[in-house]
């Protein structure tokens, strides 16, 4: 077949466009915009890290704090703590907690979601907003609510205890101690959490199920189907995105509980410490400190949260690629 396209032809005169493209200067505007910020972030947070990191092969005491040099120990405060059962019962007690803690924020914000979505407008934004309020209040604060609704002293819970027949909850509520033993305490440290975490958990499905298109509730509707099949055939697999990166940011978060359990429990209760408690603990908690020790345990939770945060890093980037 003969070619009939008619030919370009090239204005006289004028160079080709790969003759003529002028090189490219380097932009160091957006390196300068953010120079600051990379500047506070390293300040705060990576140097702290790069101290912490450093002071876990050395062995760092009052000696050391008073201006003498710390001397490496190489691996030392490693194997110390990772030959200890206390370290092992602090990490078993961290992971059962967040499994626990991640996974009624999970369900109960799902199921929160699930009823704003079903409210009008106005009160949606309205119960929305005042679940948001919970999201919103500091740890501590928080903390010390649950403590003085659990203390043995006018606590609400154990006073509404007390007055419930005996057949049922039992007797004696007033004087019992929620904060003595490991399971009580992180009870009620888990009912604190879920009750702080569940609202962004909420809002999360509320902004997701907004997205997904009403057609297709009223064709399994139609189709006869249940709330319970509705959810798994067309509301987990359209929120699957969010439902992931909330899975993972909830675990990042529980992992580290730290002030909740530390106005709770004391560092008087051993048996119930976690591994941020258990860190501050050796680095802080006593008039011989180890600073290498507490670091060392540091270290370990922030590997760990580090594979959790790859996890999520890799999340995000999936969503971005299929997008």
């Amino acid at each position: 077949m003969l070619d009939t396209a008619p030919a370009v032809r090239k204005p006289p005169g004028r160079r080709s466009a790969g003759r003529s493209r002028p090189r490219r200067r380097p932009r160091f505007g957006p390196y300068l915009l953010i120079a600051p910020t990379v500047a506070v972030i390293a300040l705060l947070m990576f140097w702290p890290m790069i101290q912490i990191g450093i002071m876990s092969f050395q062995e760092v005491g009052n000696r050391q704090l008073r201006g003498e040099p710390a001397e490496s120990v190489g691996f030392e405060n490693f194997s110390e703590i990772l030959g200890d059962p206390f370290f092992w019962q602090t990490l078993r007690h961290t992971v059962l907690f967040a499994v626990v803690a991640v996974s009624l924020t999970m369900v109960v914000g799902t199921l929160v979601g699930l009823l704003l979505n079903k409210l009008g407008k106005r009160m949606s934004n309205l119960v929305a907003g005042g679940v948001m309020v919970a999201w919103a209040t500091p740890p501590i604060t928080a903390a010390i609510i649950f403590t003085w609704l659990f203390g043995t002293t006018g606590g609400l819970v154990n006073w509404t205890l007390d007055l419930l027949p005996d057949f049922l909850v039992g007797g004696d509520w007033l004087g019992y101690n929620w904060f003595a033993k490991p399971l009580p305490t992180y009870t009620v440290l888990t009912i604190c959490v879920v009750w702080q975490a569940c609202p962004f958990v909420a809002v999360s499905v509320l902004a997701g199920l907004k997205s997904v298109p009403r057609e297709l509730y009223e064709a399994a509707r139609v189709d006869g189907s249940g709330p319970w099949r509705t959810f798994w055939s067309i509301t987990y697999p359209m929120l699957k995105p969010i439902f992931l990166v909330v899975l993972v940011m909830s675990i990042i978060w529980d992992f580290k509980v730290f002030t909740q359990l530390f106005i709770m429990s004391g560092m008087a209760n051993r048996d119930a410490f976690n591994l941020s408690l258990y860190a501050y603990s050796e680095a802080f908690g006593s008039m011989n400190p180890k600073l290498g020790d507490g670091s060392a345990i540091a270290l370990v939770l922030t590997l760990i949260l580090l594979i959790v945060t790859a996890l999520y890093v890799r999340v995000m980037v999936r969503q971005g690629e299929t997008r």
